[in-house]
């Protein structure tokens, strides 16, 4: 179940605002996932982007694989000694098998085909190896501006958000994840940004560039008009945090094999 068709490039595009705008993950989410793993010779950040995982997971392995498919987000993507980035799908990493001591996908595996991804996630694990699905949901500023990216979110942009898009909405739970799963801790992604931060984060989302290109119109504009006195000074910078969800397991557990 949940094979998909060939993969979607919505972020190439994109790239130089992804790397630029996108969030960091806090240092906490990745000392607890180490700490799960017998080993940390190998991570694979899988579906890495610009990295923003890749370089959390560096300060715990000793070499961190980051795949993405699109050549344009590993062009973008920050440089780092332990990092090695390569141009590669979800479902066929050319990493040897039974090399890896932690797979991770953040914000990234409602994309994948899933039955083919765990079929290479089983192959490239180590006995003891951790798998994390990890997404961020949608952020949190304020009661005002809340409402109003809410709205956008859920009306302006709603005939352009890609349909595994949901998968992020449901905290990753529609996910199929055939694993004995951890119950993992909350942790939160945080900023603090001014509003042409905000409004470049935004627009990285696929279903903005989506937008764009089918209608021919920067859904942005009219956000920015309606943000603006909500915001106050533009410059000021604002408080944000996004829950994080993961789904976590080890990949050899009692349901895992």
């Amino acid at each position: 179940m949940g094979e998909k068709p060939a993969f979607k490039d919505l972020f190439s595009s994109a790239a130089a605002s992804y790397s630029q705008y996108r969030p960091g993950y806090p240092p906490e989410v990745f000392a607890y996932l180490a700490s799960l793993c017998p080993e940390r010779a190998r991570a694979w950040d899988c579906g890495c982007g610009s990295g923003q995982a890749s370089l959390g997971l560096a300060e715990h392995f000793d070499e961190v694989a980051a795949t993405d498919p699109s050549a344009k987000q590993i062009a973008k993507a920050t440089p780092h000694p332990k990092v090695v980035y390569s141009v590669g799908a979800a479902e066929a990493s050319g990493l040897p098998a039974g090399t890896v001591d932690l797979i991770a996908a953040a914000q990234a595996a409602h994309w994948f085909a899933f039955d083919a991804f765990y079929a290479e996630v089983r192959r490239v694990a180590k006995p003891g190896a951790v798998i994390a699905l990890i997404s961020y949901h949608r952020m949190r500023i304020g009661p005002e501006i809340d409402r109003v990216c809410e709205r956008f979110h859920r009306q302006t942009l709603a005939p352009y958000w890609p349909p595994e898009r949901a998968h992020v909405d449901a905290n990753y739970e529609t996910i199929p994840f055939p694993f004995a799963e951890i119950a993992a801790p909350p942790f939160a992604l945080r900023a603090i940004w001014p509003l042409a931060h905000v409004l470049g984060y935004i627009g990285t989302w696929s279903a903005v560039g989506l937008c764009r290109q089918q209608s021919g119109v920067d859904p942005l504009i009219a956000l920015e008009e309606e943000l603006r006195p909500l915001w106050g000074d533009p410059a000021a910078a604002r408080e944000i945090s996004w829950p994080i969800n993961m789904r976590v397991a080890p990949v050899f557990g009692a349901t895992g094999r």
